[in-house]
């Protein structure tokens, strides 16, 4: 537990309004979303500048007090969660929170870590820009926590993951040192580009407070159809075609079962079936391109009308207007949440390469139906980069707890094939503390000891984040 004084110094640095240590207002930053961690923690940090996060590492590294950073609390494998001594204080970023500034000509956006992605969004749009990273949790996630985790999304085929769209970093050092990285630099080939190191760290090797975003051009049409496929082979399949139809213009790509239409239309009100005919698997198919001249809407048709016959394809819709195509969106976005409201639910956030994508659910879809009769597998997500939520719904009728039980027995299974199938057990949602010793046991000793050297660099005392990614 740190010292009262260490608390003190930390209280002086932030003041009263960045400063919760009463066990009611620390609460939500306590537990994360699926309640699967609960932590304490001494204190609750929020401080307001780079200068702030700068002055509490300092003293945290001079006193040796463990701190976990938080974004937005939605992360889903515990990386933003204390563990359950009470002896780390948590470093919430929700108070940096500008917008710092827009450049419409170099395409970039510089924001602090706080910023909602949302936010970031709707900034880049008032410049009449894109920033297209785009996740369920867009609302409350926050940057410094996409970067951290390297966040993918529905969007990763067309623009590539969180690292793909930044050009620069400001980032807290361990001892409270300050790399000021915030360059809008397509190109600087002048040794090491350190701003990889803490994309995807984690909060392990340093605090991310800044960062430079890259923007693109506003897509002036878009077109999205919802589509009946026979198989995941097919769903594959109609992804090589669209793209070879479109001229690589596909934007969004998304496998869904009817299984997880049938969850969304039972529990999110005012959900329809886009079809008239059920099916066995479906795909959210968007496209989108620069050009306002209805092409792209005949591109779509004609893809749809060749899809038939080339892949199978058995029916389809293609949205009308702006709100039937976020209706067809939500239907995607509420596929995870509505889970938990069929009872308990085991997630896997998995990638596998596309062409294997196929043989991976009808082989961890067997598996897991021998294992545990009755248990409803809900496979979804993003085929362009071969990563898949093979989600667990427990069986009907059965008890949650016992269900939850055998966490770590279908994860061996799930995650035993896609090792057999070169692919990899966490494809966006990061290590955290829930698969930190599975990647110990699977990564070989050359990568492990590679970044507990890094982290023994970065971080020697050991304060940031202990316990997550890589044990030291």
């Amino acid at each position: 537990m740190p010292a009262r004084e260490t608390l003190a110094r930390m209280k002086a640095v932030v003041g009263p309004k960045g400063y919760i240590d009463a066990a009611e207002d620390m609460a939500p930053y306590l537990v994360e979303r699926r309640e699967l961690y609960h932590g304490r923690a001494a204190a609750v940090l929020r401080p307001a500048s780079t200068a702030e996060v700068s002055a509490l590492m300092k003293i945290a590294h001079e006193t040796g007090t463990p701190v976990v950073p938080q974004g937005g609390n939605t992360g889903l494998v515990g990386g933003q969660i204390p563990f359950e001594g009470g002896g780390e204080v948590i470093l919430s970023l929700s108070r940096m929170n500008r917008i710092v500034s827009v450049d419409a000509l170099n395409n970039t956006l510089t924001v602090e870590a706080g910023v909602t992605l949302a936010a970031a969004q709707e900034a880049a749009a008032k410049a009449r820009r894109l920033f297209p990273l785009s996740l369920a949790s867009e609302g409350s996630c926050q940057i410094g926590g996409n970067l951290s985790t390297n966040a993918g999304g529905t969007a990763v085929l067309r623009y590539g993951n969180a690292r793909e769209l930044v050009l620069g970093l400001e980032v807290v050092l361990a001892n409270g040192d300050v790399w000021d990285g915030r360059k809008g630099l397509r190109k600087d080939n002048t040794g090491y580009d350190l701003k990889h190191l803490f994309m995807g760290s984690e909060g392990t090797l340093g605090i991310i407070t800044g960062a430079v975003l890259k923007l693109f051009a506003q897509p002036r049409s878009v077109e999205t159809a919802f589509v009946a496929v026979p198989s995941v082979e097919a769903a594959v399949a109609l992804l090589r075609l669209a793209e070879a139809a479109s001229g690589g213009l596909v934007t969004g790509f998304e496998l869904m079962p009817r299984i997880g239409v049938e969850f969304v239309l039972r529990h999110v009100p005012g959900t329809v079936d886009p079809l008239g005919t059920a099916s066995e698997w479906y795909v959210l198919l968007e496209l989108s391109s620069g050009d306002a001249d209805g092409k792209l809407h005949e591109t779509l048709q004609e893809l749809l009308t060749s899809a038939v016959a080339e892949v199978g394809v058995a029916d389809a819709v293609i949205a009308a207007s702006d709100a039937q195509r976020m209706q067809l969106w939500k239907m995607r976005e509420s596929m995870s949440d509505v889970q938990r409201l069929e009872g308990g639910s085991i997630k896997h956030d998995v990638s596998v390469p596309v062409s294997s994508i196929g043989d991976f659910i009808a082989r961890a879809t067997k598996a897991v139906e021998k294992a545990m009769p009755g248990i409803r597998p809900v496979p979804f997500g993003h085929v362009g980069d071969g990563n898949i939520h093979f989600n667990l719904t427990q069986p009907l009728g059965a008890d949650k707890a016992a269900f939850l039980a055998r966490w770590d027995e279908m994860n061996a299974i799930v995650h035993g094939i896609v090792r057999e199938l070169n692919g990899s057990i966490s494809a966006e949602h990061g290590v955290g503390r829930m698969k930190r010793d599975e990647i110990a046991a699977t990564k070989s000793p050359v990568e492990i000891e590679t970044m507990r050297a890094v982290k023994r660099a970065l971080d020697p005392k050991g304060i940031l984040n202990p316990g997550k990614v890589v044990e030291v």
